[in-house]
């Protein structure tokens, strides 16, 4: 392979994935050699079998002390001991006998558990060439690091002018084509553009690791890989500077660039401990016919949650039917739910079986429950104590075996105590109570979300399609108050607009774009901020202060009051629990004390 590298001192070694023995032997007089665990001779460059005479058939699966006779590394391999060795002076003797001196530097290669597999090692005569190969010795320690991956060498204007023998067939272009190629068009501007992330940080002389990026092919496609940058020293560099960082390279992918599919429960999608409980008590519930009232906020995935525990109970094989209560007004809601015959109203021109009759044998969801009035409410309750209910307009009472799921994202108790909602009602309700935490409180569910719908979406548009490492972080750092809902949404939006296969800042949402959001919901705590926090700080939140018509006692009780939803971030819930008493009774306080 062609390599334009004019002088060992105007490259930057970045890593990818290959066998890298031949570039180093160009880079400098070096020699260079790989070892397996148990310390034989896997691979040899020709440089070094010039420098000890032997020829690699001789030293080829032999252990490495048939290549370099060194009395130091009789008594002990630093390499193995220490998991590296740096530029240490070592007397060898070459196949005719003679003594030469040496420097040798080496990089153990480990598994992903950590354990050593082997290592790889360079050899340098000491002598009048060393000043020469100077800058060279510090890119060439920095790739020990990486090897086994590709590499790109480029210049201080960040082009390439080096790159591993393998990466044109890998990335579907000749080797013409890369050579002076910017590296922002093979890493994309955002990294390694004029005003890049990394290649800020190159310049500054800061470390960033662990950055998603993606390689693009030839065809448009791309290959995700994760990079790693740090300043080389000035030291290093010999004076020149040209040489500024190594950035590193490691492909996520050893096939093709395509989703991994995502693990998940009856297609809800949740690795959080939030998520598993709630996955434990549906796999509990698969021989009860227990009421199940699931409550959460709006888009958290109620509906997904009451569809599994009908997918897992042995109603399984009966109709799931869902009817949303705060989509229709209560006369129509009641016609839906229970039927009507013929001439019962205006429009009634033939008898019409409700979603009680037809969910018979299988299971009901009541959706937004909380919505419903107070009559029909009653005519609600009458269906699930006695399994019997009478179509609008006729005496005819009729039985139903269902098993009913109800859902909302009120606050239940709240609307019990304000008189909104039936008591009695509420409790033949929460039976089996499953709360669907928001994603909020779930974050570490964002990633695999993400994967799941952007797959998904992908799909539906026939393209395979990535997130810029700026895209995800944004979609990480936003406070999702719409919860999955928004974060489905935002993801169809960028899938839309998105002209190519990866979807970049730019394609998201405008809110999303600027780390805000509109309709955040109140006493939420903001979501990771993607700039560090200015120093000034922020004024604090202003919470209501209690009445001053207050005995002494009551003072002191709406403090204690007080002090509890602060702690708890005014979630009712856990600030009753922290105090002793029932939610009815903190929410009667609160309204009580003017909280």
């Amino acid at each position: 392979m062609q390599r334009n590298v004019s002088t060992p001192t105007d490259i930057m070694i970045t890593s990818t994935h290959s066998d890298d023995a031949s570039l180093i032997g160009q880079l400098a007089n070096v020699g260079h050699f790989k070892v397996d665990a148990e310390r034989n001779v896997t691979a040899v460059s020709p440089e070094l079998t010039r420098i000890t005479g032997f020829t690699e058939e001789e030293v080829l699966g032999r252990p490495c002390l048939s290549l370099l006779r060194c009395p130091t590394c009789l008594r002990g391999c630093g390499v193995f001991e220490h998991g590296r060795l740096d530029a240490a002076t070592l007397t060898i003797y070459r196949k005719d006998g003679s003594e030469l001196q040496v420097e040798r530097s080496g990089v153990a290669i480990r598994d992903d558990e950590g354990r050593i597999t082997g290592a790889v090692e360079t050899v340098r005569p000491l002598g009048g060439e060393a000043d020469a190969a100077c800058a060279a010795r510090a890119a060439i320690d920095t790739l020990l690091d990486g090897l086994g991956r590709f590499f790109v060498a480029v210049d201080s204007e960040f082009r390439i002018r080096g790159f591993s023998d393998r990466l044109p067939s890998v990335l579907g272009r000749t080797p013409g084509s890369l050579q002076g190629l910017p590296l922002a068009d093979l890493l994309g501007g955002e990294l390694f553009g004029p005003t890049g992330e990394l290649r800020r940080a190159v310049v500054e002389g800061r470390r960033k690791e662990g950055w998603r990026a993606h390689l693009t092919t030839g065809s448009g496609g791309v290959i995700p890989v994760s990079l790693s940058v740090g300043p080389v020293a000035d030291a290093a560099s010999c004076g020149h500077p040209q040489v500024r960082a190594v950035v590193m390279i490691r492909r996520d992918d050893e096939d093709t660039p395509v989703s991994k599919e995502v693990p998940s429960y009856q297609g809800i999608v949740g690795r959080s401990r939030a998520m598993q409980r709630i996955f434990r008590l549906i796999d509990l519930l698969e021989e009860s016919d227990a009421t199940v009232l699931v409550s959460g906020e709006s888009g958290t995935g109620k509906e997904l949650v009451a569809r599994a525990i009908h997918a897992r109970s042995r109603r399984a094989e009966g109709p799931f039917v869902a009817v949303n209560c705060a989509a229709l007004p209560s006369n129509l809601l009641e016609s839906e739910l229970f039927g009507h015959v013929r001439g019962a109203f205006t429009g009634a021109v033939r008898d019409r079986a409700g979603r009680f009759e037809r969910a018979d044998g299988g299971t009901l969801f009541l959706d937004e429950i909380g919505d419903l009035e107070g009559a029909l409410q009653g005519k609600i309750l009458r269906a699930l104590q006695e399994h019997s209910f009478e179509r609008v307009g006729d005496s005819t009472t009729r039985r139903v075996n269902v098993r009913i799921i109800a859902a909302t994202h009120h606050d239940l108790e709240l609307a019990v105590a304000e008189g909104r909602f039936r008591e009695d009602l509420y409790y033949r309700l929460r039976v089996i109570p499953v709360h669907v935490p928001p994603l909020r409180e779930r974050r570490e569910d964002l990633p695999s979300l993400i994967t799941h719908l952007l797959t998904r979406h992908g799909q539906s548009y026939r393209r395979a399609l990535r997130l810029s490492p700026d895209a995800s972080r944004h979609l990480l750092a936003h406070p999702w108050p719409g919860n999955v809902r928004e974060l489905e949404n935002a993801l169809e939006y960028a899938v839309a607009v998105c002209e190519g296969q990866t979807i970049h800042v730019r394609d998201l949402p405008p809110e999303i774009q600027t780390g805000g959001s509109r309709m955040v919901p109140p006493g939420i705590p903001a979501a990771p901020a993607l700039s560090p926090p200015p120093t000034t700080a922020s004024p604090a939140p202003a919470h209501p202060s209690p009445r001053r018509d207050l005995t002494d006692d009551q003072a002191a009780d709406a403090a204690r009051i007080e002090s509890a939803l602060l702690e708890t971030r005014f979630r009712r819930t856990e600030a009753a629990r922290s105090l002793g008493i029932s939610r009815t009774t903190l929410w009667r306080k609160m309204r009580e004390y003017g909280l």
